[in-house]
């Protein structure tokens, strides 16, 4: 049996999402309908979940002592609260940081993900002693066929080109030759630091 380990939801913008959501239960698929409001239960709250929203909580979770799960938004770890949660933790061996979400090359994400070693935060080198270990099931990005279904669904009779911005290079060719497929033919991909004429 897993433990009851404090869970702390450091970040404001989750936090705040979170609170419009909870008012707005008609915004719930079916399977969250299904294992929660039928029943009668939070699908956002357990005993063991705390939502901080000042950075004076934020701190305080550093001075915490124990195992303890902090959820902190990541922004490819380049900024905000994750930066102090992992200058604090990242070089402690019995700690895990669990990446879930999309790191872009050249980010303090990535370089952790790929293990470097010793990564530079907030100034300062750190080794990174943590075990670190991803989760791909988290992504807030859409896969292929829900663009795909998007673009399908919208006017596009004004529509003259579209821009690829994000993502590896290789799933980028991808997404262009699916886009190819569905009758998109005018896709490029944006290539760092050239100017496009719109």
């Amino acid at each position: 049996k897993i433990p009851v380990v404090p869970i702390y939801v450091d970040s404001p913008m989750a936090s705040n999402a979170t609170s419009v959501f909870r008012v707005h239960p008609e915004c719930y698929d079916e399977s969250v309908n299904e294992a929660f409001l039928k029943h009668h239960k939070n699908p956002f709250g357990f005993n063991s979940l705390t939502f901080t929203t000042s950075v004076e909580d934020s701190k305080e979770l550093n001075k915490k002592e124990g195992p303890m799960i902090i959820i902190s938004a990541d922004g490819m770890c380049e900024a905000g609260r994750v930066l102090y949660h992992l200058a604090n933790g990242i070089s402690n061996p019995k700690n895990t940081v669990m990446i879930v979400g999309y790191m872009a090359e050249d980010t303090l994400g990535r370089r952790i993900f790929d293990g470097q070693k010793e990564v530079k935060i907030l100034g300062d080198l750190y080794k990174v002693e943590a075990k670190i270990e991803r989760c791909n099931g988290f992504s807030a990005h859409a896969d292929y066929s829900e663009m795909i279904e998007w673009l399908k669904e919208i006017d596009t009779s004004r529509l003259k080109k579209i821009f690829l911005i994000h993502g590896e290079p290789e799933q980028q060719e991808g997404f262009k030759e699916h886009l190819a497929e569905a009758g998109f033919n005018n896709v490029e991909i944006v290539e760092s630091e050239k100017e496009y004429e719109l």
